[in-house]
């Protein structure tokens, strides 16, 4: 027995199911495809925790200018010209 119950005769008559469907060479695009993909995604996350560290929170706060006055809170309304 294999996994949960499917038997390695079971796995392999889906391989060929699977490469009479879709033929070797969409299956070797498709996986070069997917591998590209996270590639590119373990990238983009090392390069968004670099910048994380990299960004100090006290010097973003310290750009911010200090907020002063009143809050209005209302609506605008637009006269309709006939």
């Amino acid at each position: 027995m294999g996994l949960g119950g499917i038997s390695p005769w079971s796995l392999l008559l889906i391989l060929v199911i699977i490469l009479l469907l879709f033929g070797t060479k969409r299956l070797r695009n498709m996986g070069s495809d997917l591998g590209e993909t996270f590639k590119n995604f373990r990238n983009a996350m090392k390069t968004g925790e670099e910048e994380q560290t990299n960004t100090p929170t006290q010097q973003v706060n310290q750009q911010q200018p200090p907020v002063h006055g009143n809050v209005i809170d209302s609506e605008a309304k637009v006269k309709d010209k006939v």
